[in-house]
């Protein structure tokens, strides 16, 4: 596995690890000790780790009140798209883990649409990773509007082009 597919498993069960509020759909009740004791009467809401959350949604156990990730997922597209050519929009940094996330969870003909919109969206961001990589290390303002991955790719695309510049204008 690359350095990259590494740190998006992480970022992705990281982002599985975190909390979601769940409404119970009935009464439900399990203990698997010292993991998860869950004890919860029909219309209770309480907060869960997202995979929880999955498993026990799929089953018909409980209904999850996430924030609207399709919107989500839209804001985030509109605001790069209406951002400066120079500039990148803020995303979470855990923003392709909710992505794909969302992706798994949605119907075919969903999916297909979103994976269209999305593509234009990565292709404009690594653009400009690359041209803002080529001039200047990572800094605290711009590292504050990428994702993990997209700080990964930065630094090192940073390293590559300093690399190339020393090596074709026999710089040390």
């Amino acid at each position: 596995m690359d350095d990259i597919s590494i740190l998006y498993t992480f970022s992705s069960l990281d982002y599985l690890l975190k909390d979601v509020r769940v409404i119970y759909l009935r009464d439900f009740e399990i203990s698997i000790r010292p993991l998860v004791f869950i004890s919860a009467k029909e219309g209770d809401m309480t907060s869960v780790p997202r995979w929880i959350s999955l498993i026990l949604s799929e089953h018909g156990i409980v209904e999850v009140h996430d924030d609207d990730q399709l919107s989500y997922i839209k804001r985030a597209l509109n605001r790069e798209r209406i951002s400066q050519s120079h500039m990148l929009s803020t995303i979470e940094p855990d923003f392709y883990a909710r992505v794909n996330n969302y992706l798994h969870n949605i119907e075919d003909k969903d999916r297909d649409s979103l994976i269209v919109a999305l593509n234009p969206f990565i292709a404009s961001r690594l653009q400009k990773i690359v041209k803002l990589s080529a001039s200047s290390p990572l800094v605290p303002e711009l590292e504050e509007k990428l994702s993990i991955e997209e700080k990964f790719l930065y630094e090192n695309f940073y390293y590559m082009t300093s690399k190339f510049k020393k090596l074709v204008l026999k710089i040390e």
